[in-house]
């Protein structure tokens, strides 16, 4: 299995990835606590479609080598870069989940997009996760101070709440198997404590805001208007307010974890924006899916338009 060698200051780690396919590549970047196999499903299907797709582990999880030292985004931002520069790819497709959505705008605004010619960002943390007075449907403080704690008190179980949580599982709602949960956790054992927690910290108080106006390739944000986890109000609305021409496509109901719940509609969307730039509408139409072009007071949902 092949690693890439990433370099940054005065530590060079081995990074884990996975390469499949040969044509149009798409370089899919993990949410957190999760390894790139969260991709499962996207992988295969689109691979048969005929794209190249690649995963990594980002530094601490999976299979990839753990820092001692920085977790933050200019760090990440120089892994994906030098995976990129591995892979030696032009006109990539990057598909950045959670976490990963911090990772695809900060290389956009660090590298001017380098070698990028458009972007999906999947119920992303981005622009702004943390609630403050200019932020105030963000997540407060004192949520991921007290996930901090019991991320060193009981892994295993936070763990196991997390999951159920990031899939809106409850006592009458069941969208994913027993299963889909146990696979989850197992994704995530591997990572190291010291990553989780500073990758934490990473995703939930840096501010993208500023850095929006660097996207100059067509982007897609998709996020489900029942994510518990990344609050729509404070991520993927104002994502799609800032990044100019975008568009932006919200699935009615769906958690944080629309991948495995959602994930043939997602796979749809990526196939039609990666080989077109747009969505298909008939999605919007049939299966009352909302999509707002950005910039513009408009949403289609359910087939009504509303100002």
């Amino acid at each position: 299995m092949p690693y890439f060698k990433s370099k940054t200051g005065n530590e060079a780690l081995q990074l884990f990835y996975e390469d499949l396919g040969n044509d149009n590549p798409i370089i899919f970047i993990s949410g957190w606590p999760l390894s790139h196999q969260m991709w499962e499903y996207q992988l295969t299907p689109l691979r048969e479609l005929g794209f190249r797709c690649v995963a990594y582990d980002r530094r601490g999880f999976g299979r990839s080598d753990a820092s001692l030292n920085s977790y933050d985004y200019d760090v990440l931002a120089d892994d994906l870069k030098n995976l990129i520069d591995e892979l030696n790819v032009e006109n990539v497709t990057l598909v950045g989940f959670s976490m990963g959505g911090g990772e695809v705008v900060r290389y956009c605004s660090k590298y001017n997009c380098e070698k990028v010619n458009r972007i999906i960002l999947v119920s992303s943390v981005v622009p702004y996760m943390l609630q403050t007075e200019d932020n105030p449907a963000g997540v407060l403080l004192e949520e991921f101070q007290q996930f901090d704690e019991q991320i060193r008190e009981d892994r295993p179980a936070f763990l196991s709440a997390f999951a159920k949580h990031f899939y809106g599982v409850n006592f009458i709602s069941h969208p994913v198997s027993s299963g889909i949960l146990e696979w989850t956790n197992a994704l995530a054992f591997p990572a190291s404590q010291k990553a989780m927690l500073s990758c934490m910290q990473s995703f939930s108080q840096t501010d993208f805001r500023n850095e929006l106006a660097s996207v100059k390739v067509p982007a897609l944000i998709i996020h489900g208007d029942s994510d518990k986890t990344v609050p729509i109000e404070a991520t993927g609305e104002q994502a799609a307010k800032m990044i100019a021409g975008s568009l932006y496509k919200i699935y009615p109901g769906a958690p944080h974890g629309l991948f495995i719940t959602h994930k043939d509609v997602l796979n749809r969307d990526i196939v039609s924006f990666v080989s077109s730039g747009t969505v298909n509408e008939n999605d919007v139409l049939e299966e009352g899916y909302a999509v707002l072009p950005s910039n513009e007071p408009l949403i289609i949902r359910d087939g009504e338009q509303q100002a």
